[in-house]
């Protein structure tokens, strides 16, 4: 038996604003682990994108000094990528192509890339964490918002090592998906909304889940009481298609190694949380009773200095920015629905396709005018373009797993 747990957590990032969640939250990392009956020794791996926002390389430094010396913090730079690349490359004759469609940038090659280094660097757990939610939970109770502090890492570590399972899963409150709220009328109905949610749809975002939180609370999904309290753990079971997680806070036994799947999306879109679900069916996967807030519109950031809002408002498509995070988030949604389709049914994807696109050609108009843009024309344009590339598309999903199960290997 180990004596001592080495645990990684992993940001994927484009937003200097890892930074402050790194140094609000550092002390109760460390407060969590000290209270186990292990020793952990924690490693934080930060692989940050310029690009993403065109974030200055400087501003993913900023870290206190204090975290860096209490904790080991290792930085996957642009330069370190090319040079693993350049590596196995030469070391075991993998193409460039191949070790591209795993390693790099993005949110499915990010989660690879630090996934490899956890391995590399003989993490026993990966806990993967993004860089706009914070480790509490808000309820309602008797119309008023309590908030619960998270054992966010302790709760994954503690329920790896009891049961030995490959894959844990934790809750989101808070703003979980960047669909605003939207003031219905003849120009945009109820069932508008509900036409586009079943078209951009997954197993996580459906209209039922948004449309009760966007009539009762403003569109805020408050914690269950007991599991905010660290009551209720179950084993998620296959539908047939696959075991369903988030991209976090989503813990990696990386002792079970061949029992973890690659993350995979199609070039610029999301999904790659929903791709990696379909390659779970044979691994062991629990939803634990911990809760991460997710702050998707960066407004409550007063949330890391202890400052809990007493009200959660609604956030108004008028608000700055939020058209461009709606439209960005849309595009990445519709960017890999026909793969997933695909993944599903690929006898009946062209038909699952067709009503795709005859759900969506009348919505995109609506859009535009509650806007007041034609941008989300934009999405007809790349759901016919990501159809037309399905195959291609699904043959890169099966590549980025088969050279991350030779990887695992060597």
């Amino acid at each position: 038996m180990k004596k001592q747990i080495h645990l990684g957590i992993g940001f994927v990032t484009g937003r200097s604003n890892v930074c402050n969640i790194i140094n609000s939250y550092y002390k109760d990392m460390l407060s969590q682990i000290a209270h186990y009956d292990k020793k952990i020794q924690l490693t934080i791996f930060i692989l940050f994108d310029t690009q993403y926002q065109h974030t200055p390389k400087e501003d993913f430094y900023k870290l206190d000094p204090d975290v860096l010396e209490n904790i080991t913090v290792k930085y996957i730079t642009p330069e370190c990528i090319h040079r693993q690349i350049n590596h196995l490359m030469e070391k075991h004759n993998l193409s460039k192509k191949e070790l591209e469609l795993f390693f790099g940038h993005g949110h499915a090659r990010g989660r690879n890339t630090i996934m490899y280094y956890a391995l590399k660097y003989k993490m026993d757990y990966l806990l993967f964490w993004d860089d706009d939610e914070y480790p509490v939970a808000v309820l309602k109770e008797h119309g008023k918002n309590t908030w619960l502090k998270q054992n966010n890492i302790l709760e994954h570590v503690q329920f790896m090592e009891q049961t030995n399972c490959d894959v844990t899963i934790a809750h989101h409150c808070g703003y979980i998906s960047p669909i605003p709220y939207i003031d219905f009328n003849e120009n945009f109905t109820e069932e508008d909304l509900k036409h586009f949610i079943e078209v951009i749809s997954n197993e996580i975002i459906s209209w039922d889940s948004i449309k009760e939180k966007m009539k009762q609370n403003n569109g805020v999904t408050y914690a269950n009481a007991q599991l905010a309290r660290g009551i209720g753990s179950f084993e998620i079971q296959s539908d047939g298609i696959g075991k369903w997680v988030a991209g976090s806070t989503l813990c990696l036994n990386l002792n079970h190694i061949d029992k973890i799947p690659a993350f995979y999306n199609p070039p610029n879109a999301r999904g790659e949380d929903t791709f990696f679900s379909t390659a779970l069916n044979d691994s062991s996967v629990f939803r634990i009773p911990v809760y991460h807030f997710h702050d998707g519109f960066l407004k409550y950031t007063c949330i890391m200095d202890d400052a809990y809002p007493k009200r959660l408002r609604q956030i108004s498509i008028k608000e700055e920015s939020i058209k461009s995070r709606f439209l960005k988030a849309s595009l990445g949604w519709i960017k890999y629905k026909p793969l997933l389709l695909y993944i599903k049914d690929n006898k009946g994807y062209k038909t699952e396709i067709k009503n795709m696109k005859e759900k969506l050609i009348p919505i995109i108009p609506k859009l535009n005018h509650i806007f007041e843009d034609t941008c989300f024309s934009s999405l007809l344009v790349e759901l016919e373009n990501y159809d037309k590339h399905v195959v291609c598309h699904y043959s890169d999903y099966q590549k980025t797993n088969e050279t991350w199960n030779f990887l695992k290997q060597i």
